[in-house]
């Protein structure tokens, strides 16, 4: 399985997992140029973007700890878009988390995982 297969399978995962847990998928995928939101998903009233980080391995920190700042300063910009292509989620509450997923499929949800909501 290639890198675009395990982030896929990973990204399915997540959705679901947080599916069961009561958020609602909107959309995945979700491309600018800057980077792309993995999920956007609604909790309750909330909306949420959702980053979603596999590691086989936890050799260098595991998948949460694979969220650096520059990931997370791509992700902000990236949602930044997001909310200028749809100014009516300006008035939401708006919130960021990060699943992360474990090799051995262990999931770790970090709901507002960057202080401040993007």
């Amino acid at each position: 399985m290639n890198r675009g297969e395990r982030g896929a399978r990973a990204e399915s995962k997540a959705a679901d997992w947080l599916a069961a847990r009561g958020l609602k998928l909107l959309e995945r995928n979700v491309r600018s140029r800057f980077g792309e939101i993995d999920l956007i998903m609604e909790d309750g009233a909330t909306l949420v973007f959702v980053e979603v980080r596999y590691r086989s391995r936890s050799d260098y920190g595991g998948a949460a700890a694979s969220v650096t700042a520059a990931k997370r300063a791509r992700l902000q910009r990236a949602i930044g878009v997001y909310i200028a292509r749809h100014p009516h989620v300006g008035s939401r509450t708006l919130r960021t988390d990060v699943v992360a997923i474990s090799g051995a499929g262990e999931i770790e949800w970090i709901p507002n995982a960057f202080e401040g909501p993007v």
